[in-house]
């Protein structure tokens, strides 16, 4: 029996798919040349299909290859920039979303190596291997990026790097002292940090402490959110207390400090508590408010 107009119809608008298909079959295999041997199949039969220009982005990227070392920051730059603004929009375009992240890895991880000898740069931060082993989801060497860049400790750029590979390599227990080092020393990162790692339990402290703590409502607040946290989660004491203090920043101190108190206040030493409770109040006399609340005791 002969084909239908209808079902000749149906099998033409399926050829299209199934080139696509094959197309998207070796592109997530990695294999360059049978990618582009099926998208140009595809290309010749349907030149214009909507998904081409991504699909020849992928298939170019797959051929590229390169292994050399960059030769500057400005190289890298230019080659982060092409998969950040051609390559991920492509591979977000015609990839099945939950593979998408799996995919790009290799292209973060090919961009790392080649970083790998590029010293840090604090007017160009971005521009170095150890967020790029984070895009690739290799934490030992994120930290160990790190690790290479002189007092990182003291730098949000590298500080806010080594909490996430932290995090993401032990959990949040672990990342706990990092977590604080970050708020103190900078903020905005931390803000950031926390919206990035997607931690259920960090999101609604987050809220917890949005719509609870006594400030001015600015991104600054959040450096008290380690001391707001002792506040109401005294058994994390241990674990902010390894965190580098910062003396010369009042959100430390006084995290610290608060530290100091739940220890004396376990020891029952009531004469050291009331010098070490008006320090913590000249401190943050709105958080020193929330903590005597909890202790439901009169400042003296």
């Amino acid at each position: 029996m002969q084909p239908t107009m209808q079902q000749l119809d149906i099998f033409a608008d399926s050829r299209d798919v199934m080139l696509r298909n094959d197309v998207l079959e070796q592109l997530q295999q990695r294999n360059a040349t049978a990618a582009r041997t099926a998208l140009e199949r595809l290309a010749a039969e349907y030149p214009g299909d909507g998904a081409l220009s991504a699909m020849t982005a992928l298939v170019r990227d797959l051929g590229s290859g390169s292994t050399a070392p960059f030769a500057d920051h400005a190289a890298l730059a230019s080659a982060r920039r092409h998969l950040e603004d051609e390559v991920v929009p492509a591979a977000r375009r015609v990839l099945p979303a939950q593979t998408v992240h799996a995919w790009l890895a290799p292209c973060w991880r090919a961009l790392a190596a080649r970083a790998a000898t590029l010293a840090f740069r604090g007017t160009d931060a971005v521009n170095h291997a150890a967020p790029l082993w984070l895009l690739a989801g290799d934490w030992a060497a994120a930290r160990e990026a790190v690790e290479g860049i002189e007092s990182w400790w003291r730098i949000p750029a590298p500080l806010a790097w080594m909490t996430e590979a932290r995090y993401r390599a032990a959990g949040l227990d672990a990342a706990w002292p990092l977590l604080a080092e970050l708020a103190w020393l900078a903020p905005a990162r931390f803000a950031a940090l926390l919206s990035a790692l997607g931690d259920a339990s960090l999101d609604t402290l987050r809220r917890r402490f949005d719509a609870a703590f006594p400030g001015t409502g600015e991104v600054d607040d959040y450096a008290w959110f380690p001391a707001w946290l002792l506040v109401g989660k005294p058994a994390l004491a241990g674990r902010l207390g390894e965190a580098r203090v910062q003396r010369n920043r009042a959100a430390s101190r006084a995290t610290a400090l608060l530290g100091e108190i739940l220890r004396r206040e376990h020891e029952g030493d009531q004469h050291e508590l009331v010098n070490l409770r008006q320090e913590f109040s000249r401190l943050h006399a709105g958080l020193f408010d929330t903590y005597m609340a909890t202790r439901k005791v009169q400042h003296r």
